[in-house]
């Protein structure tokens, strides 16, 4: 039996819904939420998601600004940026847009955003408390895909999941964030790869989320019969978008997969909005 495709936008159209509601009740106490995005020179991908990210929040009720900066910003001028929209009260949260250009460390300038405006989750502060099991902004693809699987009303307790890939923004928050839930998390990287290993770990996972950019690197053939598949990669190959799982194979032995594109990306974009009405709240409290 093939597969049931785990959607993206039924999560993200609930998600939506709550946060609606929440910048309604936000606006009844005078306060709206602001996001501003950053970008540093021009780039047609970022153009892509900033698009996005303007009519989701302007669907919702939520402020949205992009600021450009030239693409010769230096890093000292970025961080200088950033630390202004870090103490102007009205700004609630602050997305720094990627790639950045050479002359620019990305890490050390996304760690300089206040964490109580990380409304990507990704400062020492909010990914420390992801360890803790204590998430107040949670990075926002990891988060997506965790409310996939728990759409399928699998009970995650004491599942074995397999997460392929050990990124900062991915891999390394998803293992974390389904630890919290009490499942039994392996990590696969370069090295299990190198050992020829990963496929006898995928084969022994209830549930496998896989990001790593590499078209296929995922066979079908390993997928266990019944597991839930999450699949955030995103390649184009020739006129075509594909993910890190062989899609066709794998949906004949998965219960449920996501399909690329329409899977977890599409949720995303909502648990950016999401961080940024906590991120909002959190301020307040904070006050």
């Amino acid at each position: 039996m093939a597969a049931e495709l785990l959607k993206g936008k039924p999560i993200a159209d609930k998600i939506k819904v709550e946060v609606s509601a929440e910048v309604e009740a936000l606006k009844a106490k005078g306060v709206t939420p602001f996001l501003v995005a950053i970008q540093v020179g021009e780039n047609a991908a970022s153009a892509v998601y900033t698009g996005a990210q303007k009519k989701v929040a302007e669907s919702l009720g939520i402020r949205y600004e992009l600021r450009e900066l030239p693409a010769e910003t230096t890093q000292e001028e970025l961080i200088k940026y950033i630390e202004g929209l870090n103490a102007d009260d009205e700004v609630k949260g602050i997305i720094l847009q990627m790639p950045l250009p050479a002359q620019i460390d990305a890490r050390a300038a996304q760690w300089k955003i206040a964490y109580s405006k990380d409304v990507e989750g990704m400062t020492p502060h909010n990914v420390g408390l992801v360890t803790y099991f204590a998430p107040r902004l949670a990075p926002c693809t990891p988060a997506g895909a965790v409310e996939l699987i728990k759409s399928t009303g699998v009970d995650l307790y004491g599942k074995e999941v397999v997460v392929v890939g050990h990124s900062d923004i991915v891999g390394k928050p998803t293992a974390m964030l389904l630890l919290k839930e009490f499942c039994t998390v392996t990590i696969c990287h370069i090295a299990t790869g190198q050992r020829g290993l990963t496929a006898q770990h995928v084969g022994n996972a209830e549930i496998v989320v896989v990001a790593v950019g590499v078209p296929g690197i995922v066979k079908g053939e390993w997928i266990k019969e019944g597991a839930i598949v999450i699949d955030i990669g995103i390649n184009k190959v020739g006129d075509k978008i594909v993910g890190d799982v062989e899609f066709e194979a794998a949906s004949e032995k998965a219960a449920y997969i996501t399909p690329v594109p329409g899977g977890a990306g599409v949720a995303t974009t909502a648990m950016l909005m999401k961080n940024l009405v906590e991120a909002t709240k959190w301020q307040l409290e904070m006050k």
